[in-house]
């Protein structure tokens, strides 16, 4: 389970993350969305252990993030945006590694990392360097990374961005399958039309506040024939049509 209470992150004067409280149950997909600078990345920083709050708590599985960070790591998958591995280790050299940070034996962490490259197709690209990767293929490669020890809930920071459709549509699908089977996985993205066919409860996150959060039915019912990207839209502030227009008044 994962419990915020209040958690509130500040750089000085700007506050990124505002006065957050929720609880997500085992077995959920919680879809994060906002703008960009809305406060998704730093709250996933901070329920990683890898920023400090400023104010308030969260604790993922009975372990506080601020002062039991290791303890989360240990249990946690994470996929950052700008995921990064070194240039000079083949995929599964990687994948090695980072199997091997978690503990897991000889045996296991050869199956696992055979069944990880096997699910997104990636046997051969995992025997390349990670120099040669685009950018998609780095993505599965962290992909492979975050779920390689079977954590307990996943982090994940827009997972989908750069891969192509068949392979987006296959991570949607082996989230729900993980979540089915009872891991947490939480999840920012700007890709709402799909992701809301699938996941269990959305927040919406603007200027560090949240500004709605539930199961998704929910908030839709207090939107009544509304998609969750026009939700978003009315509640972030909508599509700037007067720029639009002035933008092409001056063409």
């Amino acid at each position: 389970m994962i419990e915020i209470q209040g958690l509130t992150k500040r750089y000085g004067s700007l506050t990124a993350v505002d006065g957050l409280s929720l609880t997500v149950q085992p077995g959920e997909w919680f879809l994060f969305c906002g703008p960009n600078g809305a406060g998704k990345t730093t709250t996933i920083r901070m329920l990683m252990g890898l920023v400090a709050p400023t104010d308030g708590t969260a604790r993922v599985f009975g372990h506080e993030v601020g002062r039991e960070s290791l303890e989360v790591r240990r249990i946690a998958g994470y996929l950052p945006e700008d995921f990064y591995a070194y240039g000079y280790l083949s995929g599964r050299e990687y994948l090695e590694f980072v199997a091997d940070v978690h503990g897991l034996p000889s045996d296991e962490k050869r199956k696992r990392i055979d069944s990880l490259l096997a699910l997104f197709a990636f046997e051969e690209e995992g025997a390349r360097y990670v120099k040669t990767y685009s950018h998609g293929m780095k993505k599965k490669l962290g992909l492979c990374a975050a779920f390689v020890h079977k954590p307990k809930v996943a982090f994940l920071d827009e997972p989908t961005e750069g891969l192509d459709p068949g392979a987006a549509a296959l991570v949607r699908k082996v989230i729900r399958s993980l979540c089915d089977a009872g891991m947490i996985v939480f999840m920012s993205t700007h890709l709402l039309g799909v992701a809301e066919k699938l996941c269990d409860r959305v927040g919406v996150l603007h200027h560090g506040k949240l500004l709605c959060e539930g199961k998704l039915a929910d908030v839709q019912a207090q939107h009544p024939g509304l998609s969750l990207e026009e939700i978003y839209l009315r509640l972030t502030g909508g599509v700037a049509d007067e720029r639009i227009s002035k933008f092409m008044g001056n063409q």
